[in-house]
């Protein structure tokens, strides 16, 4: 049943036909402000006179940089304020760091905009979360939350052809003036059709010293630290990948138009992993499943980077798109429990624990996917490499995770 409360200062709830796309509009704008971009980006570097192709992943990186500063600050911002006011004031930072973007002249106002563009995103995507918590339990959440995230999971198919055909309509920068109006219609829709679900009377204070007490307890607990740093390992050639993938596909490999579809197919390879893990985990357990995948994606990197190497580091694109739908099954294996996992032990401190571990991973990912990115040299043998070594590195920091989970419990 519905749980929220219906007292003088909460409207009736929602209708459940209405609450799951605006949930799922909410939860997608961030895949769509990354993978929209991507057939943009040799445009904006010539618009904006970026002097190095490699420098263009500033772009994608720029927004996962936002998003991990802004995680640790809109869900503990939600428990204070309440959910609307946090959702409004992410959606009205990201319209600015759209603006931003729209009227830039050179590449560093661009990267402003998208770090802007990636903190305000922060909020719906971390406090639309909670708000659902608010409403629901049990078997109705993860009913509803399957509904939404299949829609979520869509997005990125679709996301790279949208901004495609953006672009030859009006330019790179009619891709900024969508997001713009899309986020507009959110605000719009959310604002005046979905009431406050956390009353006045259940909210918490935002304070410095409770943001830092839960980092503090999770750089000292050593089963939350593990994860997230096997979380930040997995996630580091994930966003190598994306701030590249333009590159890839386009330059290397010269599939021209067809990039979206490409990148559709990989997009669906990962989305089916994360919803297969939802039956999987039931049956075999989130640790076993984390720890098969990571030892699966750092095999399977391990044996195609020879096999790459042999075609001079630019294996034909079938060979290369074979691995990288059974690397991403793996990843999409990962992602949910990973996080779930780190979040164990941190019950108690459930709404800071879960900002300060999604920015934690967030944040660590991006400079190292940022080294692996700024090698691309027109081969792959570097993001296959980095597939290896960090899956390799995720598998070590969950048994140093699991040695101390294991510690706790017989203490």
């Amino acid at each position: 049943m519905s749980r929220t409360a219906i007292g003088p200062t909460l409207r009736p709830s929602l209708p459940l036909g209405e609450f799951i796309p605006l949930v799922a509009l909410l939860m997608a704008l961030a895949a769509l402000a990354i993978d929209a971009v991507l057939p943009a980006l040799p445009a904006i570097g010539r618009d904006l006179a970026v002097p190095r192709r490699n420098d263009l992943q500033f772009v994608i990186l720029a927004l996962f940089l936002g998003l991990g500063i802004g995680q640790i600050l809109f869900g503990p911002l939600s428990d204070g304020i309440g959910r609307k006011p946090a959702i409004y004031a992410g959606l009205v930072l990201f319209m600015v760091g759209c603006l931003t973007s729209i009227f830039a002249s050179g590449f560093e106002a661009m990267i402003v905009g998208r770090i802007l563009q990636g903190m305000g995103i922060a909020g719906p995507h971390t406090v639309i979360i909670a708000l659902v918590r608010d409403r629901y339990e049990g078997r109705r959440m993860a009913r509803l939350m399957s509904f939404a995230m299949a829609v979520f999971i869509l997005v990125p198919t679709v996301a790279p052809a949208l901004g495609q055909g953006i672009q030859w309509l009006g330019g790179w920068r009619a891709i900024f003036v969508a997001f713009l109006v899309i986020a507009a219609i959110a605000f719009a829709w959310f604002g005046l059709r979905q009431p406050e679900t956390l009353p006045a009377d259940r909210r918490r204070p935002l304070t410095p010293a409770a943001i830092g007490s839960a980092v503090r307890e999770i750089l000292t607990t050593r089963a939350a630290l593990g994860f997230i740093l096997a979380a930040g390992c997995i996630y580091a050639p994930f966003v190598a990948y994306l701030s590249s993938a333009q590159q890839i596909f386009q330059e290397a490999y010269r599939t021209g138009s067809l990039f979206p579809a490409y990148f559709a197919v990989l997009a669906l390879a990962l989305g089916g992993a994360s919803l297969a893990n939802g039956r999987l985990v039931m049956k075999f357990g989130m640790h076993r499943i984390a720890g098969t995948a990571a030892v699966f994606v750092t095999l399977v990197s391990a044996v195609a980077w020879p096999v790459a190497h042999a075609f001079g580091g630019l294996p034909p694109l079938w060979l290369f798109m074979a691995y990288l739908i059974l690397v991403f099954l793996g990843v999409g294996l990962l992602f949910g429990n990973l996080y779930a996992l780190a979040m164990e032990p941190l019950g108690h401190i459930a709404g800071v624990g879960a900002a300060v571990v999604a920015s934690a991973s967030t944040i660590m990912s991006v400079p190292l996917g940022s080294i692996v990115g700024q090698s691309f040299d027109g081969t792959m043998s570097a993001l296959i490499a980095a597939f290896a070594v960090f899956g390799a590195a995720a598998f070590a920091a969950m048994r140093w995770a699991d040695t101390g989970r294991g510690a706790a419990s017989s203490a």
